[in-house]
Formats: structure tokens, sequence, C-alpha cells
């Protein structure tokens, strides 16, 4: 038998991996709505008999402009080198500007350049290139897109079962604790979120900050939020599940 103190205490952690899920699952459902319409878009000029160029991927913006809001500050399709006829290396990547409106991130995407970004050393490219179904990265200061304390999560683009791209999306870590932080407060004692690496994501304890890397111990439990590559870490509760 159980006491109230431990019923209340298991039911703040149903909540608080639920409100992870939530949240998390928002972007990855906007991810996967891009993927799809990307590789729609793959598939179709392939079946002409011709490589994709950059313009047909233009018909990704209104899908893309539609989920950029208070959660999501950036979100693409990444597309895969070579895969393009007229651009080996090319990001159809949009978000807001200070004024609100969407604004398409520029880089040097020329090899010969001292300046090229290669964006496929990144893990949120390499984690879905390499077969991860749903990557998340970060915290890490983002120069390159938001200039803000960010996590990118990133699903793989098929086409007819060919890797060609990714579909990724910035949220701003301030954002993303607002909307779950509350939750993990409610359990007893520290709590806080990590990514597949261990790098913590949010959290309520000036112990293990956001950034920094859990590798176990303490006397903490971790526990599955979903299929989600985030478990949450808190103290073990009898019976917890």
């Amino acid at each position: 038998m159980t006491t109230k103190v431990e019923d209340e205490a298991r039911a703040s952690l149903t909540r608080a991996r639920l409100a992870v899920t939530d949240t998390a699952e928002m972007v990855f459902r906007a991810l996967a709505e891009v993927r799809a319409v990307a590789a729609e878009l793959i598939t179709t000029a392939r079946r002409n008999g011709r490589d994709p160029v950059t313009a047909e991927l233009a018909a990704l913006r209104p899908l893309l402009f539609g989920h950029l809001g208070a959660l999501v500050a950036g979100i693409g399709f990444i597309a895969a080198p070579g895969l393009l006829a007229d651009a080996p290396w090319y990001l159809e990547w949009w978000q807001y500007r200070p004024d609100g409106a969407p604004a398409q991130l520029l880089r040097d995407l020329d090899p010969a350049s001292s300046a090229f970004y290669d964006y496929t050393h990144w893990d949120w490219f390499a984690g879905p290139r390499s077969g991860a179904e749903r990557t998340v990265c970060g915290p890490y200061v983002d120069y390159l897109c938001t200039d803000d304390y960010s996590l990118t999560l990133s699903v793989p683009v098929l086409a007819e079962g060919v890797f060609v791209g990714v579909a990724a999306a910035d949220v701003l870590v301030g954002a993303f604790e607002a909307a779950v932080v509350p939750a993990l407060r409610a359990i007893p004692g520290p709590a806080f979120l990590v990514n597949a690496s261990g790098r913590v994501v949010a959290s309520t304890t000036a112990k293990w900050l956001a950034g920094s890397v859990y590798r176990g111990g303490g006397e903490l439990a971790t526990y599955p939020c979903g299929d989600l590559p985030l478990r949450l870490v808190a103290a073990q509760l009898p019976h917890a599940s």
C-alpha cells in the first residue's frame, strides 16, 4: 500500500512527463508535415526524370511560415549534399526577423569559401542521416541562426526509401522551459530533463543547469518520456512507471 504523499509524487511525475511529451510532440508533428511535403516534392521531380531544384522547395514556405511561433523560432528543410541540380548544398530555412516577418537564413554554402557552412557535421543533421528517427540537440548558443540559447529538433527525410535531407526546427530554451518547468517543479526534490547524450535540457535545480551533462548517480532515477529521445531525471519513487 502506498501513502498519499507517494501517490501525489507519482501523479506529479506523470504530469511532468506528459508536459514534456506534449511540448516536444508539437514540434515533431510540425516536422512530420515538413518531411512529408519535402519528400513528395523530391519524389515528383525524380519520377519526372530529373533532379529537384531549389525553386521547387519554395513550395514549403507557406507550411514553414505557419509553424513559426512562440515555440518554434526557426524551421526548414536541409538538403543532403548533391540532392539538388542547381545547388550542391542548400537550406530552405526560415525564422522570424525582429519585426515579426519571416526571413530566410542565408549562409555561405560554397565549399571553396573559407566561410563555408558545412551543416553535415552538426548532430541535428548527422543523427537523422545515421538513422535516428528523432534527434534533440542542445542546449547550445546558436550563433548561426537564433543568436540565442536553443534546442534543435530534427527528423530524417526519405524519398522512396533514400535519405535526401533533414527537417529541423529551432526552439529557444526559454520557451521550452516555460512550457515544461512548471510541471517539473511539482515533483518532490530536484528534477531535470536530459537528451539522449545526457545533456540537461531543462531543470529545477542549480546543481544540474541546462547545458550541463548528467552521467547518472546522485540517487536519482530516469524515466522515459514516451518515445522521445528525452528522459526525466528525478528521485526514485516507489512503483513509479
